[in-house]
């Protein structure tokens, strides 16, 4: 297994030279039916990946299939199930993948079987859910939990946020019983204010989640959330359990009602499907409900194992994207879900694309000569449509768009308006939408002409569940390794996001507590403070 940047590549050069002619890909005369079938590959759980609006055909792709077998991308990723040390920034394994189910061999660290490990504490904190569902587990004889609310930020956040909110009309029409679900995430004391002041805090139990146990604004949080407890006469202790490392300050407490563990071989980003994401989505859906999440997880991460390139959806999806990032030079792209439920899809996607290879060096720590990670946002369709589209249909810069869609609601609650219904509507915008990017429209005024030649992909199926959201995660998360791999990042630690932490500990540790302002200090005086 060799680990060597890609403009090293046999197939780096020949797509270089391809790109020029591609970047004004004609798709008026090359999409039509036929290759919206050809170009289509199942990703899992019944979702399909579609890259007909895509600047590529059998020419590109034949090269890209030969970058994807020259850097090792299936290699690396077997490697990387069988628990080789694949973070080697944090020299550390990276078992994400393993928490859903074994694909690789038996990973044994320190003596330690991890699967084991990772199976017994999905058991525990699932068996927890189940007991306080049931009522089994209560904070008094009088009452019982109502309410979940997780305190944790970056990826013990915008993960289980965005699958919490993804599953909750899922949830409403299979007639589950649901726990509500909040989240605490910023350090502003009007995030936890906000969310403490709509809860009944004697029926609600909190997660803290923090797998090192210092998290500055994790802690500051949990105190804030205590504080109001105890003010309410409750004890906090009956209101909060941890989900952490086990040699963290927060292992073994008897402060919380229970402790749940994770361990340095998950990264906070690609923890939705550990106990960062499962506690809270079991406590709100039921511990089945997550277990079909994880199932879906697995599917698509055992289909990112096919070894041909054209195959797999989601090393299709990653060599598609490194052939708009490097050789069409597009340096960006926009996440947009045609499901309300995947709401703050976007953004768990931003954090989990740019932490991971929004890298200027690569797996050595020497510099790179060519772009990485894009810049990735989106929001909802039609939404979007009302906001940011004007710039994707008409700006100067083309941003490559990877559409997600369902045949059919979650609730199946719906109306007929002028001879359709809304669900109808939805689905009718978003392929207008990838048929109006891509072939655009002439007109002599300038200002209604749309230049087309926007490419987009799409990933759909029939409805968003709990199998089709963990589907649809693993296969991004998938994506964003292959890409890694193929750039010779390291995509599982983020020094990146240190230093501003550092420093403000600097300044806090200086001013006691108190920034007096005069523009913040002067910004610490420049951290002289």
């Amino acid at each position: 297994m060799q680990f060597n940047d890609f403009d090293k590549a046999g197939a780096f050069g020949r797509l270089k030279a391809l790109a020029g002619s591609y970047r004004k890909f004609d798709f008026n005369a090359a999409l039509n039916p036929e290759r919206v079938k050809k170009y289509s590959v199942p990703l899992a759980a019944g979702l399909v990946y579609n890259y007909a609006a895509k600047a590529v055909d059998d020419k590109v792709l034949a090269e890209l299939k030969t970058l994807a077998e020259q850097q090792e991308a299936i290699v690396k990723y077997k490697a990387l199930l069988d628990g080789e040390v694949i973070n080697t920034g944090e020299k550390r394994k990276v078992l994400h993948q393993l928490l859903r189910g074994q694909l690789g061999k038996a990973v044994v660290h320190e003596g330690k079987d991890i699967g084991e490990f990772y199976r017994n504490e999905l058991e525990r904190f699932s068996a927890f859910a189940d007991k306080v569902r049931a009522g089994e587990l209560r904070p008094s004889a009088a009452k019982a939990y109502t309410a979940v609310a997780q305190i944790g930020i970056g990826g013990s956040d915008l993960g289980p946020r965005a699958m919490a909110l993804a599953l909750e009309n899922w949830a409403a029409a299979a007639g589950k019983k649901r726990l509500r679900a909040e989240f605490i995430s910023n350090v502003d004391p009007d995030d936890a204010s906000k969310v403490a002041s709509a809860l009944p805090l004697d029926e609600t139990l909190f997660v803290l989640v923090s797998k090192s146990g210092t998290t500055q604004e994790t802690l500051a949080n949990e105190l804030f959330i205590k504080d109001k407890l105890r003010k309410a006469g409750l004890d906090p202790a009956k209101h909060m359990v941890a989900v952490t490392s086990e040699t963290s300050p927060l292992a073994h407490n008897q402060s919380y009602l229970d402790s749940f563990y994770i361990d340095d071989f998950i990264g906070g980003r690609y923890s939705s499907t550990s106990g960062v994401g499962g506690v809270i989505l079991s406590l709100a859906f039921g511990s089945e409900v997550f277990k079909e999440f994880l199932q879906g997880a697995h599917e698509a991460d055992k289909a990112a194992l096919e070894s041909d390139p054209l195959k797999n959806a989601a090393l299709l999806d990653a060599l598609i994207g490194v052939w708009e990032r490097n050789f069409l030079e597009y340096p960006y792209t926009a996440v947009l879900p045609y499901s309300q439920g995947l709401s703050r899809f976007p953004a768990h996607l931003q954090q989990l694309d740019m932490e991971s290879n929004g890298k200027r060096v690569n797996r050595d720590g020497a510099a790179v000569s060519y772009s990485t990670g894009p810049v990735v946002f989106g929001e909802p369709g039609t939404n979007g449509q009302h906001s940011f589209y004007q710039l994707l249909h008409q700006g100067t810069d083309i941003v490559p768009l990877q559409f997600v869609g369902f045949l059919e609601s979650q609730k199946g609650d719906d109306v007929e308006v002028d001879g359709s219904s809304s669900q109808t509507k939805l689905k009718g915008n978003l392929a207008a939408q990838i048929t109006a990017f891509a072939k655009g429209k002439q007109d002599s005024n300038g200002n209604k002409e749309f230049l087309g030649g926007r490419p987009s992909s799409l990933i759909y199926g029939k409805a968003l569940t709990p199998a089709t959201l963990g589907a649809l995660l693993a296969h991004f998360e998938n994506k964003i390794m292959f890409q890694g791999f193929i750039w010779n990042l390291n995509s599982f630690d983020q020094e990146g996001v240190q230093l501003g932490k550092v420093l403000a500990k600097k300044i806090l540790s200086k001013t006691g507590g108190s920034t007096g302002d005069p523009v913040l200090d002067a910004y610490g005086s420049l951290l002289g403070v």
